[in-house]
């Protein structure tokens, strides 16, 4: 607590704490109202510069075809064995890999491919397509797609399969119908 010997200094520091905390109010206020004028006369435009590379490039472009090659020294994977498997079981599993892959557009193809195809395919036809099929859904997303849409050029291994061409035609969509992906039942 602060003594005041004299009763009067009491009112008169009040006083000045006043005038100084008015004038320090009013210097405040006059500084923001310049910066609002200032900034209401001044149209800032912004002209930054793009520095990065896009980190999602669009499918068909130089970029992403670039960014999507698969080395060549990787040897083709192994498909795994499934011995007595029953047809509905294997026409399920078909339907379902066909359907969940990893990308969209890989997805969307081969799952309308699937839908459109497989249910009717006999029990040989079904175990020739899964044997290429299994296979082919070993591949990496975008060159399947690659592939399909004739964008890349095959490994001699898929090149002139019966089952690429299929994939290529549908993947044509000369009938321009809208697809989506069918429903997992």
């Amino acid at each position: 607590m602060v003594h005041f010997p004299n009763p009067g200094s009491q009112s008169l520091v009040l006083t000045l704490c006043c005038a100084v905390s008015y004038k320090m109010l009013q210097l405040a206020l006059r500084n923001v109202a310049r910066r609002h004028v200032a900034s209401q006369s001044t149209r800032h435009i912004s002209t930054t510069i793009r520095r990065s590379k896009d980190p999602w490039p669009l499918p068909h472009t130089p970029e992403h075809l670039a960014s999507t090659v698969t080395p060549s020294d990787i040897p083709p994977p192994t498909p795994i064995p499934r011995p007595n498997e029953p047809v509905e079981q294997l026409r399920a599993r078909l339907i379902y890999q066909s359907r969940k892959r990893g990308t969209l557009e890989s997805d969307l193809l081969l799952s309308t491919f699937a839908r459109d195809n497989l249910a009717r395919m006999t029990e040989a036809e079904l175990k020739e397509y899964d044997k290429l099929f299994e296979q082919l859904l070993d591949e990496p997303d975008w060159d399947i797609y690659y592939w399909c849409t004739e964008e890349r050029t095959p490994p001699p291994r898929w090149a002139n399969t019966e089952l690429l061409g299929q994939l290529r035609l549908h993947a044509k969509n000369e009938g321009k119908v809208i697809r989506k992906m069918p429903a997992l039942s």
